[in-house]
């Protein structure tokens, strides 16, 4: 819901979200058109979804029966649909276990996303959790190593990303929130050559997918 939108229909809207314990998140125009890829939304969007999400054991439980080590990217607040697609079909090309993604401040699986996916969403399992740094910690907890995508870290392609490992890639302008990025064994950064020192979130995902899968095969 747009922030500041305060007039009857909104306070509706907001009461009846908070009856059926549908979480509700506040945010500028530009974040609300941008979710609402085009169309019109009048200062609220609600989201709905047939997808079947997993669990945290349920995307372990791929990399079981592949008899691999986990390879899992965890998705910090993103809000373009299109890019949250983009990296459903680069997780899958890549060969990840799945995605894990918050209930709170991250785009659903919504119809956009499964088409930008072009069939990836069918195959990879999406985990919607409470609390994004909960989930590291539990990754944590069964020997995942987690690392955030993030300016000022270690260059990626110097790094062991060998074993069970988990990416996380932050928010559209934003990046990896400080707690989450504190929460997480290391930071790994892209080497850039520019004059810009960050690339589009699904860009990044992609190229963060490949250098793991590059480890992997030395």
């Amino acid at each position: 819901m747009l922030s500041g939108h305060t007039d009857e229909r909104g306070a509706k809207i907001t009461a009846l979200a908070k009856r059926a314990g549908v979480p509700i998140r506040l945010c500028d125009r530009k974040s609300l058109d941008r979710a609402a890829d085009g169309n019109v939304h009048q200062g609220c969007i609600g989201y709905a979804s047939d997808f079947e999400y997993t669990d945290i054991d349920g995307i372990l439980a791929v990399a079981e029966q592949r008899n691999e080590p986990p390879f899992i990217i965890i998705l910090d607040g993103i809000e373009d649909p299109h890019n949250f697609g983009s990296i459903l079909r680069s997780s899958e090309c890549g060969g990840v276990h799945g995605v894990v993604i918050g209930k709170n401040r991250q785009v659903a699986v919504t119809d956009t996303v499964v088409k930008v996916a072009e069939g990836a969403a069918e195959y990879l399992k999406v985990a919607r959790v409470v609390n994004v740094n909960d989930a590291i910690r539990t990754l944590k907890e069964k020997g995942v190593w987690v690392f955030a995508l993030d300016m000022g870290g270690e260059n990626i392609y110097d790094a062991n990303l060998s074993g069970a490992v988990a990416l996380v890639v932050g928010a559209e302008g934003k990046g990896v929130s400080r707690l989450t990025k504190e929460l997480c064994d290391g930071v790994l950064s892209l080497p850039m050559r520019g004059k810009i020192n960050s690339l589009n979130a699904s860009v990044a995902a992609a190229l963060g997918i490949y250098a793991k899968i590059n480890r992997d095969r030395k």
